[in-house]
């Protein structure tokens, strides 16, 4: 397979290639086996990877800086149809491309991808199931090895039709079917995780402000009653402000809680829905001449970017792990590309972390 090659035939040879590789579009493996001084066969095994035990480690070198100088690249469709893979996945989302956290799950899933030789095309449907069903087809059709369907926040999702003819996983959603691998974010545990910054600084009037009528904070809201439990204290329906995710819902929650209330039986500390909802919590304390957190400690949900880091304090809040959605969705497909065996049915709930700033502090007067 292997024949020795001087210093002359190096310098001939390479003349050769590139004058061939002048006549065409692209250098071909053929034009770098006579570069290198091989086989064709024997530079199919370095771009296929199965040159360990059939060449040894400086042909395999010479193969590649070969390959190098010419400029080659593998031909991926002619690999693709001898593996019977086009290593391209797909990633439909719904009103992801409009959200402010699209960015790092889609980094997350298209490095990861990109790390393992695959590219990833992506199709928004804007929420709407028959653009979703013609997204999946479309895929398909294109020959995807797996799909990625994502949504923007937690919620129970229908199953695309046609997704069951490939590889697929859930990110930031669970089948309504329950027939798919799902990645999600720990809500209860993050809902935990907010309310115990604000007892660990010796809070004991604690309320939360927010929510919608959807999974996350149904699983924040019960997270945020277990700590309390851990130290005998309960939320009562007073100190539960529901209202929605804007800003407009955390500052009418907030007026609710503390316009007018006496100081020693207003909450000290409060938990909201996210980080949106925290900034209306903001507005209304500055009105209402509230100190944060002199006066009232704050926490936030979320660590939206270009938001909770620039509010004045700073926002303490719980992040939501998109990246690592990204990432961990995309392992999990591209393990069963490879295998050919579908991802276990099971939910993947991933660690929602404490970003630490300025918002906490100790009760007023501890």
């Amino acid at each position: 397979m292997e024949r020795p090659k001087g210093a002359g035939d190096v310098d001939s040879a390479s003349r050769e290639a590139g004058s061939d590789a002048g006549r065409s579009e692209r250098p071909t493996s053929k034009d770098v086996a006579r570069l290198a001084g091989v086989s064709h066969t024997a530079v199919s095994f370095v771009f296929n990877g199965r040159a360990a035990g059939n060449l040894s480690p400086a042909t395999q070198e010479r193969i590649r800086k070969a390959a190098e100088q010419l400029g080659y690249r593998p031909n991926a469709v002619a690999r693709g149809l001898r593996r019977r893979r086009t290593a391209v996945i797909g990633l439909v989302t719904d009103h992801i491309a409009s959200s402010p956290f699209a960015g790092p799950l889609l980094r997350g899933a298209m490095e990861t991808a990109w790390d393992s030789e695959h590219l990833v095309l992506t199709v928004d449907s804007t929420g709407d199931p028959a653009k979703e069903d013609a997204a999946v087809a479309e895929l398909l059709d294109r020959r995807v090895d797996g799909i990625i369907y994502a949504a923007m926040s937690l919620r129970s999702a229908r199953v695309p039709a046609g997704l069951n003819r490939t590889l697929a996983v859930f990110a930031n959603c669970l089948p309504d079917d329950g027939s798919l691998a799902a990645v999600i974010p720990a809500e209860r545990a993050g809902g935990r995780a907010a309310a115990k910054l604000l007892l660990d600084a010796g809070h004991r009037r604690i309320a939360l402000v927010g929510g919608l009528d959807d999974i996350a904070s149904a699983e924040r809201l019960r997270g945020f009653r277990d700590a309390l439990r851990t130290v005998g204290e309960r939320a009562g329906k007073d100190r539960i402000v529901r209202g929605g995710g804007e800003i407009s819902a955390g500052h009418e929650g907030a007026m609710r809680l503390l316009d007018g209330v006496p100081a020693d039986r207003r909450p000290t500390g409060i938990v909201c829905y996210n980080d949106r909802v925290a900034a209306g919590v903001l507005h209304a304390a500055t009105r209402l001449g509230i100190d944060v957190p002199g006066d009232l400690s704050l926490v936030g949900y979320d660590d939206q970017e270009h938001m909770a880091a620039f509010l004045n304090p700073p926002l303490t809040t719980v992040a939501l792990p998109h990246r690592a959605m990204g990432e961990t969705a995309t392992r999990l497909l591209l393990a069963a590309i490879e295998t050919g065996t579908a991802p276990a049915v099971e939910v993947r709930r991933l660690e929602c972390p404490v970003v630490s700033r300025a918002s906490v502090g100790p009760p007023p007067g501890t």
